[in-house]
């Protein structure tokens, strides 16, 4: 009996050792605590939610984090939106769980963001790769809560070359700070318009992502196949891309996926890379600003 009673002492004990996560509104609602939500296989995610009004919720490309977001954050939360952004499971402060890189485990963590805040009527903006998770979101979990959508310098819908990729994870488990610093002038531009500064800040945040998170996350932008899932989104739907897109090249993956995309409209940025909410951060706010209130 004693042995039982201390073990029931120690179980109680390294339970509140732990970091409490308080469900938030009905029983089955993802927990959330302070910045912290608890995806569905118990990765904590991490997420920034600033300002009141209609909610806006980010998703950030491959290898950043919610920092990215940093300009948009600050100019609609000013302006009566509520603005969500959160970090993929593997980057930034989020777990590395060092599983769950698939786009059906991606699409469970922004709903579990989604639900957990029990937001409506959302506008969603999805970057790069975060463009593929929302539209996969959608496919899976339908639109209900959803009022439009913002593809930003989207990745393709189709399968892309093997090769490729195959080349890319071999640079990084090569010397991953290398790789990522010489991929600096394919996401901000050859012109480098930015500061060194704003390059550096960039660089950060490539480096705070899981080696184990952006090789499985590579492999899966090359094998996604999103096809299938397009015909999901009804929603008004905004591209907006680059033409000088190093990264994603427009023909490729904004055309094509506004052709695929029902209603949905294409804004071309001439000149612009693939960095464009940094490298055209005015233009791009006040576009999502427009689209939001149009």
């Amino acid at each position: 009996m004693k042995a039982v009673a201390m073990s029931a002492v120690g179980a109680a004990i390294a339970a509140s050792e732990q970091p409490a996560l308080a469900q938030s509104g009905n029983a089955g609602r993802p927990r959330r605590s302070g910045s912290w939500i608890e995806a569905g296989d118990g990765a904590k995610l991490f997420h920034r939610d600033w300002g009141d009004g209609a909610p806006v919720v980010f998703c950030h490309p491959w290898a950043l984090n919610a920092d990215i977001w940093e300009y948009q954050l600050v100019a609609l939360s000013e302006r009566g939106f509520r603005c969500i952004a959160y970090d993929r499971r593997g980057h930034g402060r989020s777990d590395d769980p060092g599983r769950g890189y698939d786009y059906d485990t991606l699409a469970a963590d922004l709903a579990a963001v989604i639900e957990a805040l029990d937001l409506r009527d959302v506008t969603l903006v999805g970057y790069s790769m975060g463009s593929a998770e929302i539209i996969r979101y959608v496919s899976r979990y339908g639109a209900g809560r959803i009022s439009r959508i913002l593809l930003t310098s989207p990745v393709a819908p189709a399968p892309g070359d093997r090769s490729m990729s195959d080349n890319f994870i071999a640079a990084l488990k090569k010397d991953r700070p290398a790789f990522m610093a010489g991929c600096l002038p394919l996401f901000l531009g050859r012109d480098m318009t930015v500061s060194p500064a704003m390059q550096q800040w960039v660089l950060e945040q490539f480096l705070r992502s899981s080696p184990k998170a952006i090789i499985e996350c590579t492999r899966n932008i090359a094998a996604g196949d999103h096809r299938p899932h397009l015909g999901a989104i009804k929603v008004p739907t905004l591209i907006i891309q680059g033409d000088q897109d190093e990264i994603c090249p427009l023909a490729l993956t904004g055309r094509k996926l506004m052709e695929a995309i029902t209603g949905s409209r294409l804004t071309i940025y001439e000149g612009a890379p693939h960095g464009i909410v940094l490298t055209h951060r005015d233009r791009f706010t006040g576009d999502l600003l427009g689209f939001m209130r149009g």
